[in-house]
């Protein structure tokens, strides 16, 4: 077994550093501070392909693997949380539904502008009612036989990227009856091609939360929205399947981001106890710091690999659905945990909005609740054990 990156790896790993110091770190704390997320950033991220890096070179990918994806988001998190989940969305959410079920013409149509620069997407499957009950939802898209073609009505919420995104792949209730197997998806445009707002689609105002806060985030409500059936994904009642597949593949993205968070956290902190003096020597001096940092880089690197096993998982074709659920388990409890101490031994300092390891720590907290709280993925980890 070979824990070691290649060389191949290794370059992307370097290039999405080098991209995440120089375009993503001078503007994260401002993108933060007004939580508006910078547009020219996106732009120049479709430009060099970090929104398509898993994606076939057939409909403009860069076609890479889910490792390198990892890697990306692990360097681009270490910077900025906003950044991470605004690809992560895009990526391995809406992108994968049309790549994994989406027949050819969908793909050209669909997927290709949202991985060659054109277009970004989101994600439409929390309701107010409806977290990770996804039975629980009330969005209700009903077939008219003379149009061929779905009227979708209801709402979702905490839509991250709806507040730019071009479309949305969005599940609804195709027959109510059915529960989860009456659930369908569709791929809804939010803007025409002019780049107005698409007719019944309404979007809120950014989410005020506390962490994330440059990440587009809003609630997006649809009123008898007309798409063509052509636009459903796969066939009726296979939603939940969608969006489950989906989040499964998510959730080693999420699990990157917390290591990234954390890892950036540390790196701060290690930066600043080499320089601050107590009792006349650096506190990097001291054993007892010695000891927290090598505790904290240790739950790191247990968080990094069980994320890349993952990655290589479905990479090969494995069932990696219980290995995501676990590295994001473990990855995003060892965020929160890095995160806490990285501002402890800031002291101070580290709990002031000048230092990034607050917002890191702002921003670790979501990691335990979105794409499945901790709590689910341990439903998921323990049914992968055949307990009962």
């Amino acid at each position: 077994m070979d824990f070691k990156l290649s060389k191949t790896h290794l370059l992307q790993q370097e290039m999405y550093r080098k991209f995440a110091e120089t375009e993503i770190k001078p503007i994260a704390e401002e993108m933060d501070e007004t939580e508006v997320y910078d547009q020219e950033l996106l732009a120049k991220m479709h430009k060099y392909g970090l929104m398509g890096i898993p994606y076939s070179r057939e409909f403009g990918g860069v076609g890479g693997d889910y490792l390198s994806y990892a890697l990306c988001m692990e360097e681009v998190s270490k910077i900025d949380g906003s950044t991470g989940i605004t690809i992560s969305v895009h990526t391995s959410l809406c992108c994968s539904c049309i790549d994994g079920f989406g027949t050819k013409e969908q793909k050209e149509k669909f997927l290709r502008p949202l991985i060659d620069g054109s277009k970004t997407g989101c994600y439409g499957l929390t309701e107010p009612n409806a977290g990770s009950d996804a039975a629980g939802q009330q969005t209700q898209a009903v077939y008219d036989e003379a149009t061929d073609e779905y009227i979708i009505n209801g709402g979702k919420i905490f839509t991250t990227n709806s507040g730019f995104a071009d479309l949305c792949v969005v599940f609804a209730l195709t027959d109510k009856s059915l529960g989860t197997k009456g659930i369908s998806a569709f791929v809804v445009p939010l803007k025409n091609e002019d780049g107005s707002r698409a007719e019944g689609v309404t979007v809120s105002d950014n989410i005020r939360r506390m962490g994330i806060r440059a990440a587009s985030n809003c609630e997006v409500s649809y009123e008898n929205v007309r798409v063509p059936a052509a636009n459903r994904l796969g066939k009726e009642g296979q939603g939940f399947k969608i969006a489950m597949k989906a989040l499964d593949g998510g959730r080693i993205g999420i699990a990157a981001q917390s290591v990234g968070l954390a890892q950036g956290a540390l790196n701060e902190a290690l930066a600043y106890v080499k320089e601050r003096k107590q009792f006349g020597r650096p506190i990097a001096a001291f054993q007892t710091t010695q000891f927290k940092l090598a505790d904290m880089q240790t739950k790191i690197d247990a968080a990094r690999l069980m994320t890349w096993r993952a990655a290589k998982t479905k990479d090969e074709g494995g069932n990696y659905g219980p290995e995501a659920a676990m590295a994001k388990l473990f990855a995003s409890d060892v965020a929160n945990q890095v995160c806490r101490e990285a501002v402890q031994l800031m002291g101070g300092y580290g709990y002031c909005r000048e230092y990034p390891v607050e917002r890191a720590l702002r921003d670790a907290k979501i990691t335990e609740i979105y794409e499945g709280t901790s709590e689910v993925m341990k439903m998921v980890v323990a049914g992968s054990m055949k307990i009962k």
